[in-house]
């Protein structure tokens, strides 16, 4: 049984471009989303939630670029 959930958001993985992306079933604001392709960290949950209401567009593009950058 799988603990994590598979999602698709409006904003591509930075690695591979993919949309589909993999969080736990949890959900809590500070869980990892990943992507479910290539497995590279996106953001944490709250930040994908923020991305999902907005919809796509270059703001939510913008707030992923912060949060894959926010490391680098």
């Amino acid at each position: 049984m799988s603990l994590s959930e598979d999602f698709r958001l409006p904003v591509a993985c930075p690695s591979c471009g993919s949309h589909l992306m993999r969080v736990s079933q949890v959900k809590n604001p500070d869980d990892q989303v990943h992507c479910a392709s290539c497995h590279r960290f996106i953001c944490l949950w709250h930040e994908a939630q923020s991305v999902l209401r907005k919809g796509p567009g270059s703001e939510s593009e913008a707030l992923i670029e912060k949060a894959v950058n926010r490391g680098a």
